[in-house]
């Protein structure tokens, strides 16, 4: 008969169990005390090869490195603030000036995106030593040669400075609606231009946009240095003062607002990028800000020079023009508070901010 064979086998392969019911391992013998291998010339089995610790048998694994931090994309990005900024905007503490722009920069990749804070109101030969210094210390802090400077407003004539005394710490400068030729807002403002409502436009500048941060400031800065070398007088002398730095690459955008589509002044030769022409069918309703210094640099009842209610796009173009956004001067940073563009106009700034410094990577910026 075949049955005492299979319950042999059956027995045989069955778990020993101790006296009071616990399953015993197939070794245990081993282990017990005083027997043979409870002493001290016991050896361990064999462990299986590991490939991946590159050992075999008894050997110890090799430890593996911990994955290094990705390469930065590029230089630092240095965002410097224009007329009325500092780090925040308007003197209100929880805004920043280019509202949400390094948050969504550093979210998608940008590790490395700075907004150091120069005087809000003073000449751009103060406000560009401040900035300069400013950048000395993130090169310090992050072991970079140069920076790539994205500059709104007087902002772009701060970044000018630096780029002229030190073109070794930059590898490019890009500008938005800055007054590189001046503007007719500040020549009527500082009486340069005799203007019946002068002091309206002074007004509409001050309490309008930068009360609180005026009111702040104090008597330790200078709203009339500030505006008279935003004069077209003014802004010639620096830039002679401070010609382009030898090496540093210069690209400049323009902001259309009024409604209006920008014309043959927004052209570019050999067509605009591509994160520019995505906003050609867009147009910018004024904000109600700048319904006082619009009409001074429109161009008049016969002409419709365009502009973004402070700066006209003609003044705003230096080294590779590169086009115009449909934005107010305040559209371009995203104030007030990230309203967008007002009706009927679908301009994101976060978009834009993002498709630029991609643009400027693919250009080895």
């Amino acid at each position: 008969m075949r049955v005492l064979p299979a319950l042999l086998v059956l027995a045989a392969c069955a778990p020993r169990v101790s006296a009071d019911g616990i399953v015993l391992p197939d070794d245990a013998d081993r282990y017990a005390p005083g027997s043979a291998s409870d002493t001290d010339g016991w050896e361990p089995p064999d462990r299986p090869s590991n490939p991946d610790f590159g050992g075999t048998g008894n050997q110890t694994p090799d430890l593996v490195d911990p994955p290094e931090e990705p390469e930065p994309p590029g230089p630092p990005i240095v965002l410097a603030h224009g007329f009325f900024g500092f780090e925040t905007f308007a003197g209100v503490g929880f805004l920043s000036y280019f509202y949400g722009v390094r948050d969504d920069l550093v979210a998608r990749g940008e590790p490395r995106v700075f907004t150091p804070a120069v005087d809000p109101f003073a000449d751009s030969d103060t406000r560009g030593a401040q900035l300069l210094a400013a950048i000395e210390d993130i090169l310090a802090q992050t072991g970079a040669d140069q920076v790539t400077l994205i500059a709104h407003s007087q902002g772009g004539l701060d970044a000018r400075y630096v780029a002229s005394e030190r073109p070794d710490l930059v590898t490019s400068v890009t500008t938005i609606a800055t007054p590189h030729a001046g503007t007719r807002v500040a020549d009527i403002a500082t009486g340069l231009v005799p203007f019946p409502g002068a002091q309206a436009v002074v007004d509409a500048l001050v309490a309008a946009v930068a009360g609180p941060l005026w009111s702040a400031a104090g008597s330790d800065t200078s709203l009339f240095d500030s505006l008279e070398q935003l004069t077209t007088e003014g802004v010639a002398d620096f830039v002679a003062r401070h010609p382009d730095g030898a090496g540093v690459v210069y690209y400049s955008i323009g902001g259309r607002s009024d409604r209006s589509d920008g014309g043959s002044d927004c052209d570019v030769p050999g067509g605009a990028p591509a994160f520019i022409t995505r906003w050609d069918s867009q147009v910018d309703p004024l904000d109600p800000l700048f319904l006082v210094t619009e009409p001074l640099i429109d161009g008049g009842l016969f002409r419709n020079d365009p502009n973004d209610g402070l700066v006209r796009v003609d003044d705003s173009k230096h080294g590779t023009f590169l086009g115009c956004i449909p934005a107010d001067h305040l559209d371009e940073i995203g104030h007030l508070l990230g309203d967008g563009g007002g009706i009927g106009n679908n301009f994101d700034h976060l978009r834009f901010y993002r498709e630029l410094v991609a643009w400027l990577r693919v250009q080895g910026h």
